[in-house]
Formats: structure tokens, sequence, C-alpha cells
């Protein structure tokens, strides 16, 4: 079992900077361990320039990313997910597609560095901080003991993971 490679799917709504994020992130922690996808209910159909700079700072790799809807990954001939994970508020509250296979799932969400008004500088030090923060989450959840852990263990362990320091779990929202 050891041998296997699991499928991930990050979901945000406009699939443009938190999601396709962490789907580099994993492309590159998940030591070919896992495949990486990520998609929006409302994609806005390209990458923010933020996100692709603060990647390739990082030394992320950025080929073939690209802003697409959660449909493709709930059609017939799609990949099979074995974790689905929303990491904005948006998209949890959705009604997500019936995925097949029953993936393992959790909330992950964390502030949008996109919604971040002000200099380059501050937007840009928003996407540092997303990307640390989906990092981290990412890199604990890529060193869990998968093939030794029971699903109900294994579902808690990736709810705390998502409760994790920049998490927007439990925050009230102002009204």
């Amino acid at each position: 079992m050891s041998d296997r490679v699991f499928n991930v799917l990050f979901l945000c709504t406009g699939n443009s900077a938190r999601s396709v994020i962490a789907e580099s992130i994993l492309r590159k922690e998940g030591r070919g361990r896992f495949r990486s996808f990520s998609a929006g209910s409302q994609p806005k159909g390209e990458i923010n320039p933020y996100a692709l700079r603060v990647l390739e700072r990082a030394e992320y790799p950025t080929d073939g990313l690209r802003s697409k809807n959660w449909s493709e990954f709930a059609a017939a001939d799609a990949p099979v997910m074995d974790f689905v994970f929303t990491v904005c508020d948006s998209a949890a509250a959705e009604s997500c597609p019936v995925w097949p296979g029953q993936p393992m799932s959790a909330h992950w969400g964390i502030e949008d560095p996109a919604a971040v008004d002000g200099t380059d500088l501050e937007k840009e030090a928003a996407f540092v901080k997303a990307q640390r923060y989906l990092k981290n989450r990412i890199v604990a959840f890529a060193n869990l003991p998968l093939a030794s852990i029971d699903r109900l263990s294994l579902g808690a362990r990736l709810r705390d993971i998502g409760r994790l320091d920049g998490s927007t779990f439990g925050r009230e929202k102002a009204s």
C-alpha cells in the first residue's frame, strides 16, 4: 500500500489563488505520493498573477496550472479522488458535486489573499501568508501515516489540520 498514489482535489470558488497554490505545493511536498488538482465552483478563468509570482519565488511548480470548473472532476472519465479539501469558506458552504469513490474531505479555510486591497507589496504579502498557511497544512497531511490509520481517525486528523494557524474555522463574520 505504500506505493499507492493518492488523488487530492483542492476546491475554492474562483480557482485562481488558494486552491491553485495548494495544488502546486502538494505537487512538490507530496514527493510523488500524491497527484494534486484544483478547481472552483465559479472559476475566474485565469490564475492570479500574485499566486504565480509567489509560487515561482518559492520554487513550486506552475506548469499546467489553470483555473477550471469543479464539474471536470465529477465527470465519469475524471480521476477518482481520495481526498477533497475546500480552502475557502464560500466553496465549503456550496453544494458540491457528488465525487465518485467517496473521498475523505475536510475544510481547510484561510483568508482570501486576492481580496486584500493595498499596495502591490501588501497584496504580495497576503499571498506569501496564504502560501505559508497552506504549506503547513499540506506538509502535515503529506506526513500522515495513510497506510496505517483508520478512516475515522484520519477524518479527525484532517479536520485538525484545517484548524492550524490562519484558519477561518469558527471565525465569526461581521454583519
